[in-house]
């Protein structure tokens, strides 16, 4: 659905949320919300509706008594608690009518999520740029700093996701790691990759390859060495677990080898050593050849 016929509109940026009601016997969907989302207290979604800031997909505004009614949809604005402003901003590296390619600053989430919302790349650009019809055309780990393409047009925004869920834009990342003198590179890494225990991790195991990665050492100083990375499949967290499996775990990785607590404020000064340096494809809409370059650079 585009931002235009959503029944409410996009607001600083962000827009609404939506929840379809399940089959149930609530008696309103005032009931529904507040038990179904019982982190938010009582008197917040009470707020919420007071204001008419709660609304059906037919537009309807819902209020306190309003029957409860499966398989409709409803929306309302999430207000997640105060945002720490990050201290690097977002670089437009490149925009036309059709895209908007950004250099991210590492520690950035590309969507909102859990209590990331504002400070987002989406959500920042969509207030930066005024453009509320702006979508990822792909992602990167809020962890790894880089570009991101993001469509402009709605419709023109299935085949600039194509591009990569296609295989055919060409990426290029960039890495500190350990290195090991006993292998030789480059090397050609393929192995099957499935989500791990914890719902944030990947793991390999036995089985048909589903990922592929060349990896080049640029560069070594000391037991570190720079890596050029080029995945040639998609999986989460390719990169990350490929390294890591080589026991060559990126440097300042807190979920490779080890799953390490997430911390509410992160600490900057030491952002895991991995970018996305390079992005390049054929434009699916004007047929011209697109090649960008991060400013963010890796030193050893």
């Amino acid at each position: 659905m585009k931002p235009s016929d959503l029944p409410l509109p996009v607001r600083d940026g962000v827009g609404p949320s939506c929840v379809a009601l399940p089959e149930g016997a609530w008696p309103t969907i005032a009931v529904f919300l507040i038990e179904r989302f019982a982190r938010i207290d009582e008197a917040t979604w009470r707020t919420r509706i007071d204001a008419g800031e709660v609304v059906d997909s037919r537009g309807r505004v819902v209020r306190h008594d309003t029957p409860f009614e499966a398989q409709l949809k409803v929306y309302y604005y999430r207000q997640p608690a105060a945002e720490r402003p990050f201290p690097q901003q977002e670089v437009v590296v490149y925009q036309d009518d059709w895209i908007v390619v950004a250099d991210k600053p590492h520690f950035m989430p590309v969507t909102p999520s859990g209590r990331h919302l504002h400070e987002t790349l989406l959500v920042r650009l969509k207030r930066r740029l005024g453009i509320d019809t702006l979508a990822p055309a792909h992602r990167i780990d809020r962890d790894t700093a880089g570009l991101v393409l993001f469509s402009v047009q709605p419709h023109t925004r299935g085949a600039y996701q194509s591009v990569f869920r296609e295989r055919s834009a060409r990426k290029v990342y960039e890495a500190i790691a350990p290195w090991r003198a006993d292998l030789e590179w480059p090397l050609t890494l393929r192995n099957r990759l499935v989500d791990g225990d914890n719902f944030m991790t990947m793991r390999e195991v036995p089985g048909e390859p589903n990922s592929e990665t060349l990896i080049e050492l640029l560069e070594s100083k000391g037991d570190l060495g720079r890596y050029r990375l080029q995945p040639l499949s998609g999986k989460r967290h390719q990169l990350r677990v490929h390294m890591a499996g080589l026991g060559l775990p990126l440097l300042n990785d807190g979920i490779y080898p080890v799953l390490q607590p997430e911390c509410d404020v992160p600490d900057f000064t030491r952002p895991l050593q991995l970018v996305a340096r390079e992005l390049a494809f054929t434009d699916p809409v004007s047929g011209a050849p697109r090649a960008f370059e991060s400013a963010y650079r890796l030193v050893l």
